[in-house]
């Protein structure tokens, strides 16, 4: 970006050490020109409205209008109500995602007329003096006025992985995060003006990434219109050569290619994922990204730091003991001290101070605390005081009182002191003066409430936790066993083998990892998921936010760092970890319907192409009006899929396998269907009535038959899900006898009264469906669906059409 670009769009900026007063601020707020809103409800309606089979089903009820039938353009009123339902499900998750995300929006510390005050990064302006610390997000461009130790990672801007450290005078740039250190900038560009506005658009734009079973459906609608053009025009062909009336050749062709869209499959997708959205966010989850709630639902492991995740980050002190030739109060007072050098407590100096309350102390120099480090120092004229973990902090003789502290689930610290300069340690260093220990000090945390139920629950779904943290592994250890994961040998970080896959497994066998600093964080997350695993991994920490960047789904909780939060796909703004765990279920029931009900409507496709190829070639009246095919595809697909698409289901869920898993089902279910109505409709017109209206009738019931019975064979698993899906096929069936029955539905849909001899024929039909889908499957076998079923049930269904091939199960 040109500076002229930021100088041009406000005043210059003269900013005083006390920054801009409020009438000042005020000034600028109205010449600023407001960042670009979120997704708008406009591009909401037109992505509901002007897709490619909503545009050739109006252009078939536009012909059937013009040239044939109105009642033949019943479809375009079940189209209405599909965009109208997905429209008001996506506008219910965008309102619900927006009061979330109100709640967690990033916020800046802004200095005005001499008083600090917090803002949202809306009303930030250029020329405000802004403050930062560790895990606060630069959100303008601008000039530092102070660095205290600051390093800033910009990888979002550069791709540099590592912090970049910075002085008084640099240029930062939105989007950048604090990892380490403080500061103080002043804006010159903001919002859109800003350099991350102009670039990359990463000043919270409305992300829309195709997930994979995103991008399996629409591969399997390009397959779907890559079928419908040839065969289009192969039908075009035969209606001319046959030369039928206008009228005729219209409903034909409308009725023909009409059947082929799968035009409720992507309602039936906007409603899984605007419900998804829905459902996690009355949970207190908020889904940054669309395809978070796919990640989630395929995850199969989760890691986890302890603080903050598994205990609640509110530490107290339990336990201080001074070093040999050491009294207590002198440990007391050099504890009270350093902890009063700090202005911005963490949960450990907060524990301390309220303890050992003291007045401020303004130090010399300073080094903050480092997860790669491990340590922080202070230094006061001549001494130096610094705390940090017994690894890097010589014990001496405390160090069996360390081990023994550490294995009841206690964090440990050493304080030492000793004289000499601090310096800059880089981020590894060890303390540069010559220390020596004071004493140590243990920290108790409180567990998160529930969180050994939701451990219990997520090893029932096949999804173990695992727990990565910077502290030592008896102290992780012992509190991890306390939430119910146990590991039989919890393991240094530094002794983790260096080989990506051995690094993989050895960490998949521990399930504990103690002393990782957030380089072996993101090491091992990569090494996880380079060997197919789908990690789920929550952190709230800066130190967790490489970790967070390399899994495959990134969650972090409401009180997490701006710059956990910014990263993840998921924030949990109310409840912890114990949420999870019903998110996953929830995620995984959607999504795994939605992939079972496609198969419904993929089938219905090919039973279109089927009877295109066989019927629609030759010289014979078309078996079916559009509105015979729109009730039917109401009866026997919509209404079915919709509410199944909502039902109970367990077990795994995977996207990867989408496409082949819907075509086994439906090309054969397709064929087969297509054979038993072909069948029943030839033998009625040419054998038993040779009158249209009455084929025509048994091609409806015929098909109508088998609709249901392809929804037994797709969804029955269960004792009592038989018995609702049953009844459900039930219900369907009787709203068609009711068709049939009442005159002027019966003349709308131009059917006739059936009899016994038409009937036998129907059910004639429907048989040799059954027989072929029978006969297939010995080619379509997948693995038999687990789960009790009613004796009389189990032998009528074919094994393969039962269940998907990772052997997902249906709730009882």
């Amino acid at each position: 970006m040109s500076t002229e670009t930021a100088e041009t769009a406000v005043p210059p900026v003269t900013t005083g050490p006390d920054g801009l007063t409020e009438a000042e601020a005020a000034a600028r707020t109205r010449m600023h020109r407001p960042r670009a809103p979120g997704r708008s409800y406009a591009s909401i309606v037109r992505a509901n409205v002007l897709t490619v089979f909503n545009l050739i089903l109006a252009a078939f009820a536009v012909l059937t209008l013009a040239f044939g039938d109105w009642r033949d353009v019943f479809f375009l009123g079940i189209l209405v109500v599909n965009i109208t339902i997905g429209i008001a499900q996506e506008v219910r998750a965008k309102r619900a995602v927006e009061r979330l995300a109100a709640l967690v929006a990033p916020t800046a510390r802004v200095v005005r007329g001499g008083r600090e005050r917090d803002l949202g990064v809306d009303d930030v302006v250029p020329g405000d003096l802004l403050l930062i610390s560790a895990g606060d997000q630069v959100v303008a461009d601008g000039t530092l006025r102070t660095a205290d130790s600051l390093a800033l990672d910009e990888a979002v801007l550069t791709g540099e992985s590592r912090p970049v450290t910075h002085e008084a005078g640099d240029q930062v740039r939105a989007g950048a995060f604090c990892a380490e250190g403080s500061g103080s900038y002043v804006a010159e560009a903001v919002g859109e003006d800003s350099y991350a506005g102009h670039v990359s658009g990463i000043a919270r734009s409305f992300r829309h990434p195709l997930s994979p079973l995103q991008r399996g459906m629409n591969r399997l609608l390009l397959a779907m219109v890559a079928i419908m053009i040839p065969l289009g025009a192969v039908l075009a062909l035969a209606l001319w050569r046959t030369s039928p009336d206008l009228e005729e050749a219209v409903s034909t062709a409308t009725a023909a290619m009409v059947t082929m869209i799968p035009e409720g499959l992507i309602l039936l997708a906007s409603i899984t994922y605007a419900v998804s959205t829905i459902r996690i966010s009355r949970r207190g989850a908020l889904a940054q990204q669309l395809s978070a709630i796919e990640a989630l639902a395929s995850a199969d492991m989760v890691l986890v730091d302890k603080t903050g995740t598994l205990t609640t980050g509110d530490a107290r002190l339990v336990h201080r003991a001074p070093a040999e030739g050491v009294g207590e109060a002198q440990l007391d007072a050099a504890l009270a001290e350093y902890a009063a050098c700090w202005p911005d407590r963490d949960e450990t100096v907060d524990a301390i101070a309220r303890d050992l309350p003291h007045d401020a102390v303004q130090p010399d120099e300073v080094v903050p605390f480092s997860s790669r480090r491990r340590w922080a120092g202070v230094r006061l004229g001549d001494r130096v005081l610094a705390l940090g973990a017994p690894g890097v902090l010589n014990p001496g003789p405390l160090a069996d009182l360390v081990h023994r502290e550490s294995v009841q689930g206690r964090r440990v610290l050493v304080l030492a002191h000793g004289t000499g300069p601090l310096g800059e340690p880089g981020p590894d260093d060890p303390p540069a003066a010559h220390l020596r220990a004071l004493g140590m000090v243990s920290l108790a945390e409180t567990l998160q409430p529930d969180v050994r139920g939701a451990v219990e629950f997520l090893g029932r779904e096949g999804i173990p936790v695992h727990v990565v943290s910077g502290d030592a592994p008896a102290t992780v250890g012992a509190i991890a066993a306390d939430c119910g994961i146990h590991s039989s040998s919890p393991i240094l970080a530094s002794e983790l083998p260096t080989d990506p896959t051995a690094l993989a497994w050895v960490v998949t066998g521990a399930r504990i990892v103690g002393r990782a600093t957030p380089d072996d964080k993101e090491r091992i997350v990569g090494a996880l998921a380079a060997e197919g695993f789908n990690v789920a991994m929550i952190g709230d920490g800066v130190n967790d936010v490489p970790a967070l960047k390399k899994s495959r789904v990134a969650i972090a909780p409401g009180g997490a760092s701006q710059m956990a939060r910014a990263v993840a796909d998921i924030v949990m703004v109310r409840g912890g970890f114990a949420s999870l765990a019903p998110m996953i279920l929830e995620g995984r029931q959607a999504l795994r319907n939605l992939q079972r009900v496609s198969k419904l409507f993929v089938a219905k496709s090919f039973l279109a192409a089927f009877l295109i190829l066989t019927i629609g070639l030759v010289p014979t009246t078309y078996p079916f009006l559009p509105r015979h095919l729109t009730l039917l595809s109401f009866l026997t697909v919509g209404i079915p899929a919709f509410f199944l698409a909502l039902a109970p289901s367990t077990g795994a869920w995977k996207a990867r396998d989408y496409l082949g898993s819907t075509f086994r089902f439906a090309l054969p279910a397709g064929v087969a269907a297509g054979l038993g109505v072909v069948s029943a409709y030839l033998f009625a017109l040419n054998v038993l009535i040779d009158d249209v209206a009455s084929a025509r009738t048994v091609a409806v019931t015929a098909l109508m038959a088998i609709g249901l019975w392809l929804v037994l064979v797709l969804e029955v698993s269960g004792v009592k899900r038989s018995a609702w899906v049953i009844f459900m096929c039930m219900a369907m069936a009787g709203l068609y006898v009711m068709v049939l029955l009442v005159a002027p539905l019966r003349g709308f849909f131009e059917l006739t009264t059936i009899g016994a001899l038409t009937a036998v024929v129907a059910i004639g039909g429907a048989a040799i469906t059954a027989s072929g889908l029978w006969m297939l499957d010995r080619q379509f076998r997948p693995e038999p669906l687990r789960g009790p079923l009613p004796r009389w049930l189990a032998r009528l269904l074919p094994s393969s059409f039962r269940a998907d091939p990772d052997g997902t199960r249906h709730d009882e």
